[in-house]
């Protein structure tokens, strides 16, 4: 009977040693992979308030000086040459008058009329079924994603590269807001979405050196727009046009308060030429994970002599659509591999990848899928 007891206790305790284990073992992969991501945001986030109080607290200083020179005016004080200039000057429009009418054998413009400004964005989930039935018969869209206008000639030609994994809930969401604006821009487009399979960590660069790769078989397209499905655009005059590039089109992202969390960031939605992509070799495929992917292609085309633009304004505000679901990993490595952009630059991008997709189309996008793997993009020595 003592021995019973004996065995019983030894039993419980190892069953607490266990639980306790498990439960230590838990919070150390928490903080590893999925902490540092979250904590990044929040320190983005609190960077983007205090940029905010300091432009808030500039606001009203200047405020201030414009209250002083009207008031030194009303008294007669003479004022100087900076006195006379508004500070709020009146900026010249480009946009076309609404009775415009579209020429068939000429360019279409990149300043249209019917690109009214803010987009009212509504972020209830639908069916991909009742969306395709909707663009497919409302909107000409082409089996495979395909679109050009009728009434001019595109004047860009722009493939829609989305990296794509477990999002089914966003896609929908994605195409009823962008597919309006992109035809209203009187752009000929097509959406890619690459989707990864497989267990590795997601690689959002590698998918689109890959995405690039396919979608160069199918047009000659003049740029690529790499683009995240949760992130929806709220004006319309966010030309997604060639002229700018390399561009950074979602400058100001809602949760991050709409202010930019440093001039480095190249996330969410960017551009460029197929020229310049070719030239900087691609994404990066090293980079396994959350982060980094998009630092490092922004040391690439400064590498390159390039300089990214971005909206201005009120122009380059994203939604970004609500999560269901756990994120990606955190990508631990991505801060030595940045030490070495420069390095890695011609040895790890497009000149390295191999990989095997299986292809389909559905009515609003050519669908690649893809099992990646790091041996599928090995490095040479640098």
């Amino acid at each position: 009977m003592a021995n019973w007891r004996r065995l019983t206790q030894m039993s419980h305790r190892s069953c607490l040693a266990f639980v306790l284990c498990f439960s230590m073992a838990t919070i150390f992969l928490y903080c590893i992979y999925t902490a540092p991501s979250r904590a990044n945001t929040y320190f983005l986030m609190v960077q983007a308030q205090g940029i905010m109080l300091r432009n808030k607290v500039r606001t009203f200083g200047q405020m201030i000086r414009l209250y002083t020179k009207k008031n030194r005016s009303e008294n007669g004080i003479d004022n100087t040459d900076e006195s006379r200039t508004s500070e709020y000057p009146m900026q010249p429009t480009t946009y076309l008058p609404e009775n415009f009418t579209y020429a068939q054998n000429l360019p279409c413009p990149q300043r249209l009329p019917s690109m009214k400004g803010h987009i009212d964005t509504n972020m209830t989930e639908i069916s991909m079924e009742d969306t395709e039935l909707r663009f497919n018969k409302f909107f000409d869209i082409k089996f495979g994603g395909h679109w050009k206008p009728k009434d001019c000639i595109p004047y860009w030609k722009v493939a829609i590269l989305i990296p794509f994994r477990n999002r089914h809930e966003h896609l929908p969401i994605l195409f009823q807001h962008l597919i309006p604006m992109l035809q209203r821009q009187r752009l000929q487009f097509a959406f890619y979405v690459i989707e990864q399979s497989g267990s590795q960590p997601f690689n959002r660069a590698m998918l689109f050196n890959i995405g690039f790769t396919e979608a160069m078989k199918d047009l000659d397209w003049n740029c690529l727009i790499f683009h995240d499905v949760d992130h929806i655009p709220e004006d319309d005059r966010n030309y997604y046009g060639c002229e700018q590039m390399p561009r950074h089109f979602a400058a100001k992202l809602d949760k991050y308060m709409y202010i930019l969390p440093y001039n480095e960031f190249f996330g969410g939605v960017s551009g460029l030429t197929v020229e310049q992509f070719r030239k900087i070799n691609g994404f990066p495929n090293a980079f396994w994970g959350w982060g980094g992917e998009d630092d490092d292609l922004w040391n690439r085309v400064h590498y390159a002599g390039l300089n990214v633009t971005r909206p201005e304004g009120e122009i380059g505000k994203y939604k970004s659509i609500p999560h269901h679901h756990r994120g990606e990993v955190q990508f631990l490595g991505r801060y030595k591999l940045l030490r070495y952009s420069k390095e890695r630059q011609h040895v790890d991008g497009l000149n390295n990848i191999h990989y095997n997709p299986v292809i389909s189309l559905t009515p609003l996008y050519k669908n690649i899928s893809v099992d990646l793997k790091p041996e599928l993009a090995p490095i040479e020595d640098y």
